[in-house]
């Protein structure tokens, strides 16, 4: 392309974006365990195609722009944050709306269209990068729709419409779609179906509405895609309680909220098996990260003791010994320190390497 003749591109970067090999990208289903008759979600592997790498970079370069909005979740974590203050009042109740098949009904040329003029504000964009604009759409173009082809069962078929799950630039892109159509939702929605609260992670959205308004503004959320592709289902609060994300978000009496882990029925509680041939620091970080999640995102000290039993019940179940989670938890405690090879535990000291042969 002509960004390469410019020398927009450096040389380092010229070797890893010209493709040297090509695998034609394949599609294959995902089961999605957590609904009804388990429908397969189609992922296509754009591994070592021709436009991953480009893929890739783009992402990179477009990533500072996407999540800046008020209404971005980044995780779990910063929703308990953003909720701990929040009062529902009597007429209000908790909902929560999610996009249809999102990859495969974002609009490509309108996406590129919000693209243009995200970049064309982004004062930054020229400490990221020497390519333009019109370098960038061209590329991301290029990704999203010329090459959007894959292999199944001995064809190769082209994608006619939206963008491919597996796409280093397909999360991304959707993203930047997602926060154009929720600000234009939100600007034009009348005042009777307003939300008061809303906070979205990709196609998820969590909202406080007035009860009785949740049709009205599904059929206003259904209305801002010109292409009308983008279709909404929705969920609302059952016996004060509502899902999002891993958490379960429940109404108090005095109209504050609380919050719990929340586990879907298909959970097993199966984890890294403590016997499985895995670095130690592999394991104690499987321990450290359910207890850092039950500290970070339950609000109520009884369900918190709740959580940790669940916890101990469950790594017990993998094998895992009481010293370690007890070991865990100690270090959590205590401030870090720097560590040296001399003063680490015994249990964590380098064993030596064996090769299994294949």
């Amino acid at each position: 392309m002509q960004a390469r003749k410019d020398d927009k591109i450096k040389k380092a970067d010229k070797q890893f974006l010209y493709p040297t090999s090509e695998n034609v990208p394949r599609i294959y289903g995902s089961p999605n365990i957590h609904t009804d008759g388990t429908p397969l979600r189609p992922i296509v592997d754009f591994t070592g195609s021709i436009g991953y790498n480009v893929a890739k970079s783009l992402a990179d370069i477009l990533s500072p722009i996407v999540g800046q909005s008020e209404h971005h979740v980044l995780n779990s974590k910063s929703l308990a944050e953003d909720l701990k203050d929040v009062t529902l009042e009597e007429d209000e109740i908790l909902n929560s709306h999610d996009v249809v098949a999102l990859f495969t009904s974002t609009p490509i040329d309108l996406t590129l269209h919000i693209l243009r003029e995200r970049l064309n504000e982004d004062k930054d964009l020229k400490n990221r990068t020497l390519l333009s604009t019109d370098d960038i759409i061209e590329l991301t173009k290029f990704c999203l729709a010329t090459v959007a082809y894959f292999s199944y069962s001995g064809q190769i078929y082209r994608q006619c419409f939206g963008m491919a799950m597996g796409s280093p630039l397909s999360p991304l892109a959707c993203n930047i779609f997602m926060e154009w159509l929720e600000q234009k939702a939100i600007s034009t929605a009348p005042d009777s179906c307003r939300p008061r609260l809303w906070k979205r992670y990709v196609d998820d959205v969590l909202e406080i509405i007035r009860r009785g308004q949740v049709d009205n503004l599904t059929d206003h959320l259904n209305s801002i895609d010109p292409t009308g592709s983008i279709k909404f289902t929705y969920e609302q609060e059952q016996d004060g309680s509502i899902p999002f994300l891993d958490t379960l978000i429940t109404r108090k009496p005095d109209g504050s909220v609380k919050l719990s882990i929340y586990r879907k029925k298909t959970h097993t509680d199966q984890y890294l098996q403590f016997s499985s041939h895995h670095p130690l620091h592999q394991k104690l970080g499987v321990v450290r990260t359910l207890l850092d999640r039950s500290e970070s995102l339950v609000t109520e000290e009884t369900d918190r003791q709740k959580e940790e039993t669940n916890i101990r019940e469950a790594l017990s179940g993998c094998g895992y010994p009481d010293k370690k989670k007890k070991k865990v938890k100690q270090n959590r405690a205590t401030p870090k320190t720097k560590t040296t090879s001399k003063n680490k535990d015994d249990s964590e000291k380098s064993k030596g390497m064996v090769v299994v042969p294949m």
